[in-house]
């Protein structure tokens, strides 16, 4: 699984770098709430630009359905960009075409171009070989560097179809951090290796349990796709959010597991779901009629927590309950609190999970934050990433 990485590129003096980054961050009338992905892109283009290669940076940012449009625009990625790096990023109008061939011809070595969000192109998505030929072509690239795990899940042009075009593919800073960390939960983790998954739905994580269970020591589940373990053993769920069609495969499960999968023994449950509803904290086999359980109880966040602490490897993806809700959010604050106190590996991802150790301050304390999403999902599922798949072998 190991890469080519932008350490194994020789010289890259003057060089022409098409390098693919996740910026695809939320921004409202043109302000940026959370630039934490353009901050993780930074440490490869400061190799890069340190080394006097000359930048062409591509993103997509939301999803453009109907071409350019100006909410969708990376222009405020360039300002942030130009402030985190200290020195000018000119913005593209577009990612192809005769202005682009112009600024990316102008620039200087040590130069940063950013091109405009590659989704205005239905092409992009599609990975239709002439586009991603011509991202390539009308840029003058020679190099691929793919630091973008967020989108490493989809083969698109510029995150796969351009790596056809160039004389060397290698994987930027992020992307050989995300590979290195999660490829510990699936090729030789060190015991205990402790696993903990919460959120909604047991069919989002399917194929990462699957993927999991052989590996693991033991598999924590929480959020509300417990309440679907909960039926196949029969218990009382109330309004309980379960998937009814995946009562039998959790059954199925359970019995494969054979002890590894650890659900909660005790919920926070609520009268309706609300932040002000009426909460009650009690064992997991009792739920009143029309009650519905939002968080674990404390019972079982000490229990996960203590798992935790022992554990040489313990991954966490998705909350432990509706973390939205400051009522509910006891659980998930305390596995945040857990993994950043363990003395193992810690890997945190998924949304959820991240934002509770970033709003607690102990992002710092994590060995790993992933910023992959669907992409770290797919790969702990075992999938072949594209995006990964595509670059030189180490």
């Amino acid at each position: 699984m190991a890469k080519q990485t932008i350490r194994d590129l020789a010289d890259v003096k003057g060089v022409r770098v098409f390098c693919r980054v996740d910026f695809n961050v939320p921004v409202d009338g043109g302000v940026i709430s959370d630039d934490t992905r353009i901050r993780a892109a930074v440490p490869t283009l400061q190799h890069l630009l340190e080394r006097g290669a000359r930048l062409i940076l591509a993103s997509h940012l939301g999803r453009p359905k109907k071409g350019p449009a100006p909410e969708f625009s990376l222009k405020p990625c360039a300002l942030r960009l130009q402030a985190l790096l200290g020195r000018e990023v000119v913005m593209a109008p577009d990612c192809v075409g005769d202005e682009v061939k112009k600024r990316s011809a102008a620039l200087p070595e040590g130069g940063v171009l950013l091109l405009e969000n590659v989704r205005f192109h239905p092409e992009e998505e599609k990975n239709v070989p002439e586009f991603a030929a011509r991202l390539i072509a009308d840029t003058g690239a020679t190099v691929f560097v793919n630091d973008a795990f967020g989108t490493a899940h989809r083969a698109h042009a510029s995150t796969e179809g351009v790596s056809k075009h160039v004389a060397k593919s290698v994987a930027g800073l992020l992307m050989e951090k995300e590979v290195r960390y999660l490829g510990m939960a699936l090729e030789a983790p060190e015991r205990p290796f402790v696993a903990v998954l919460g959120g909604a739905k047991v069919s989002d994580k399917i194929q990462v349990i699957e993927s999991l269970l052989p590996r693991v020591d033991a598999l924590l589940v929480g959020g509300g796709m417990a309440y679907t373990f909960f039926k196949a053993q029969g218990l009382a769920t109330a309004k309980s959010l379960v998937e009814e069609d995946k009562v039998e495969l959790a059954k199925q499960l359970l019995a494969r597991a054979e002890g590894k999968l650890i659900l909660p023994t005790d919920h926070v449950v609520a009268a309706a779901f609300k932040a002000d509803a009426e909460t009650k904290t009690l064992p997991v086999s009792e739920i009143p009629d029309g009650w519905m359980g939002l968080d674990i109880g404390p019972q079982t966040a000490a229990a996960f927590a203590a798992r935790a602490a022992g554990a040489k490897i313990v991954l966490w993806n998705g909350p432990m309950g509706v973390f939205e809700m400051a009522p509910f959010a006891q659980g998930t604050l305390a596995m945040a609190k857990a993994l950043a106190d363990s003395s193992g590996t810690s890997i945190v991802g998924g949304g959820d999970s991240v934002a509770a150790v970033t709003q607690m301050g102990l992002a710092a304390k994590i060995d790993h934050v992933s910023t992959g999403g669907g992409a770290s999902l797919e790969f702990l599922g075992g999938d072949v990433l594209p995006g990964v798949a595509c670059l030189a072998e180490a």
